[in-house]
């Protein structure tokens, strides 16, 4: 899993154990590294297209991408969600009544955009952030700063509460998505699995996994378009509904155990 294997990789080859590389996302793309760790993962992922045996995408744009600049191909196989079923509603909120986002603050999760977007929002429905640094750096202090001056937002951190996250996601009004970066994402499709309404970044990786019945925002339009979905509850409803359909039916575990454990026999039998 990831590219920063690639370095084991030609040890690997020299002992005949086979390998199968999850490439994971774009990693020299993003705005966290700096450029010493970029040159590593994109080191990595070169030795990754030399050495490895066969490759895993879990984005059909991940694969795209790599097919134009290292010329490897291999099997699409994207992440699973876990079907949700009816949870309770949270303490102290109200059904399809709240904005969520869900995320690690990094600026490629789009977090300090939302966060410039919340007051808007908060004037006229509760906002609930979930997330952190994990070192108490400046997106967490905005956080915090945020829940101080405006009574209708709440920040709860890093939640280790499936249960509740799964929760907050059901019953959510609306859940905003804004990773930039990266093929499928784990969150959005467990988001989906439980049946968010969502809001996604427009980017062709979220286009990719929401698929023709998805909402999309650029950056610089969250609120507005945040605040007309929240006005819009059918339309919310439909979001919710496609989702979790679009979940069900390109998104399960089962499928993705499935497609691995083929690649796996693969890899193995071709070393026989």
């Amino acid at each position: 899993m990831n590219v920063a294997n690639g370095y084991f990789l030609p040890l690997l080859r020299g002992a005949n154990i086979p390998t199968v590389v999850n490439v994971d996302g774009i990693e020299w793309e993003r705005a966290k590294w700096g450029r010493l760790a970029r040159t590593v993962f994109r080191t990595g992922a070169r030795l990754t297209a030399r050495w490895g045996d066969r490759l895993v995408f879990d984005s059909e744009r991940i694969e795209e991408r790599w097919q134009s600049e290292f010329g490897r191909d291999g099997a699409f196989i994207p992440y699973g969600g876990e079907p949700v079923p009816e949870m309770p509603v949270p303490d102290g909120l109200v059904p399809r009544g709240y904005v969520l986002v869900v995320a690690r603050f990094v600026p490629e999760n789009s977090i300090p955009e939302f966060f410039a977007a919340v007051p808007e929002i908060a004037s006229r429905h509760p906002v609930v952030i979930v997330g952190s640094e994990g070192y108490g750096g400046e997106l967490e202090h905005r956080a915090a700063d945020l829940t101080h001056t405006h009574e209708n937002v709440t920040w709860l951190g890093h939640l280790r509460d499936d249960a509740l996250l799964h929760s907050l996601w059901q019953h959510a009004g609306l859940y905003f998505h804004g990773h930039s970066v990266g093929g499928t994402n784990p969150s959005l499709v467990q988001a989906m699995a439980a049946g968010a309404p969502i809001l996604a970044r427009d980017t062709i990786f979220n286009r990719e996994v929401l698929g023709p019945g998805g909402a999309f925002t650029d950056s610089d339009t969250i609120a507005a378009n945040v605040l007309r979905l929240m006005n819009q509850p059918d339309a919310r409803e439909s979001l919710s509904w496609s989702a979790r359909q679009r979940a069900s039916e390109v998104y399960s575990w089962e499928a993705v155990c499935d497609a691995y454990a083929a690649e796996l026999a693969m890899a193995v039998s071709a070393r026989a």
